[in-house]
Order: structure tokens, then C-alpha cells, then sequence
């Protein structure tokens, strides 16, 4: 029974990173970002990009450590309702 939960709880992990980091690439860029992009020429566009990656990682560390904290939350709540459904069932 170990394992199965373990093996949920990184499934579950590794489903909503894939999933925010789906959100993330497809979601539109604003208009002013595009016009500015242009404008500068390749240069200013290695310079956003480092900047979006360093952005991209604060983010993603932000989603795994709120996923890590929400599935001790589920994993607790799991087990307390197997405690009931055994006291119950006794």
C-alpha cells in the first residue's frame, strides 16, 4: 500500500508540473511585449529570454512547493479517511 501512494503522490506531481508548464508556454504574450521585441532586434531578445527563463524557474519552483505542500494535505486526508472507513467497518 506504501508504494501505491508514493507512486500516486509523483504522478500527481509530475501530471500538474506538465500541466503549468503547458499553461505557461501556451499562454499568449502581451501585445506591448511583441512590439518592443521587434523593435530591439536579436540582442534584446537573448536578454528577455534569459529573463524569462530565470522568471519561468521562480515560477515553477513556486508551483512545486505548493504542490508538495497540497499533497501532504490530500495524503493526510486520505489517511484519515481510511481511519474512519476501518473504524467503521470493525
Amino acid at each position: 500500500m506504501r508504494g501505491f501512494r508514493g507512486k500516486f503522490i509523483l504522478l500527481l506531481i509530475v501530471y500538474f508540473a506538465g500541466f503549468a508548464t503547458a499553461i505557461y508556454t501556451l499562454a499568449p504574450m502581451p501585445e506591448s511585449e511583441n512590439t518592443i521585441q521587434s523593435e530591439q532586434g536579436p540582442a534584446f531578445s537573448v536578454l528577455k529570454s534569459d529573463q524569462l527563463a530565470q522568471e519561468f524557474n521562480v515560477q515553477l519552483h513556486r508551483c512545486v512547493d505548493f504542490v508538495k505542500e497540497k499533497s501532504g494535505e490530500a495524503g493526510e486526508f486520505i489517511k484519515e479517511k481510511i481511519k474512519q472507513y476501518r473504524e467503521n467497518n470493525s
